[in-house]
């Protein structure tokens, strides 16, 4: 009999599978941009958090709404900030600006980019990272973020079941021609408390299997069982040990793409994968024919393979700047 190391996730690919040329639209926590960046970096079409890492699903169903209707930015959306530096409470904190002016500019350029993206996409994938969120005193409004301002300001509070499968399956039913692929983040959000973390994550299950039985275009995927029983060893955290590390999202993702992408995928994939190394590589000698030659050859690799595959995003992929090409 083998020896079994860990308990393994039972993950059933779906039925229709993502393939070259599909515009991905990521949305979420930080495992959306993990996913979503190893996505970009292999060729595909992808869109990440136009307005930055979210967690809760009230604010991801409010960017998706803003971004669905293509609702501009304006004053009545402006928080100001004891920096002196202004924002809105739809964005994290990456986004600080130094007058509205200058946040209206990139903010609604963003979201223009996003309104387009998310308009030809074919797969929203959406990684919900907690059931806690902060609501505005003053304003009533459930911010995606508190922007560093002092507690006292904001109330705490966790969507219920209820809640988070009222907001998910709106935003499911809003786009009956999309697919919506579901992920309840691994990373656990310690400060809530591990107790409150497990209720959170918890609710956030509950709800989106509710949504998945509900709607043919709504699927999930177990990075959260997989991450919790497959990977139960620190060693595959980070030394904040609750965030996962290189090791884990890339096995993560790997069942991802048994999960999600289509067989037409890995052969072109493959390819990709050669390209990436033959353009990462870092010559000792920049000058020398050897050289050259190799630089001829992987230039006339990379244009064979946009032949072959037009709907490859090569441009996506990380190049290394030679000083003859």
């Amino acid at each position: 009999m083998a020896i079994r190391l860990s308990t393994q996730v039972k993950v059933v690919p779906m039925k229709q599978r993502v393939v070259y040329g599909d515009k991905l639209f990521f949305i979420g926590s930080c495992f959306a941009e993990e996913i979503g960046g190893i996505s970009h970096g292999l060729g595909f079409d992808t869109l990440m958090n136009p307005f930055g890492v979210l967690f809760n699903p009230f604010s991801i169903a409010s960017v998706l709404r803003r971004v669905r209707k293509g609702v501009p930015f304006s004053e009545s959306d402006v928080v100001k900030l004891p920096n002196g530096c202004v924002t809105t409470f739809s964005h994290n904190t990456k986004y600080w600006y130094p007058d509205a002016e200058h946040l209206f500019r990139e903010a609604n350029a963003a979201l223009e980019k996003a309104a387009a993206h998310f308009d030809q996409s074919k797969w929203v994938f959406v990684s919900l990272g907690t059931s806690w969120c902060y609501r505005h005193k003053k304003t009533g409004q459930i911010v995606a973020n508190c922007h560093k301002m002092p507690g006292a300001l904001f109330s705490r509070e966790r969507l219920s079941v209820e809640e988070s499968e009222r907001l998910l399956a709106d935003m499911v039913g809003c786009s009956p021609e999309k697919h919506f692929v579901f992920t309840v983040s691994p990373l656990r959000h310690l400060n809530d408390g591990l107790h409150e973390n497990q209720l959170s994550k918890a609710a956030l299950l509950l709800a989106v299997d509710k949504v998945c039985d509900k709607f043919d275009n709504a699927s999930y995927f177990p990075a959260y069982e997989i991450m919790m029983d497959e990977l139960r060893d620190y060693r595959y955290y980070k030394e904040d040990l609750f965030h996962p590390n290189a090791t884990a999202v890339q096995y993560i993702w790997e069942a991802f793409a048994k999960f999600g992408l289509d067989d037409s995928v890995f052969k072109p994939m493959k390819k990709v994968l050669d390209l990436k190394s033959r353009l990462a590589h870092k010559p000792f000698y920049p000058d020398s024919e050897t050289y050259r030659h190799f630089v001829k050859e992987r230039d006339a690799f990379a244009a064979q393979l946009r032949h072959d595959y037009p709907s490859i995003r090569l441009e996506n992929l990380t190049l290394h700047q030679d000083n003859d090409s």
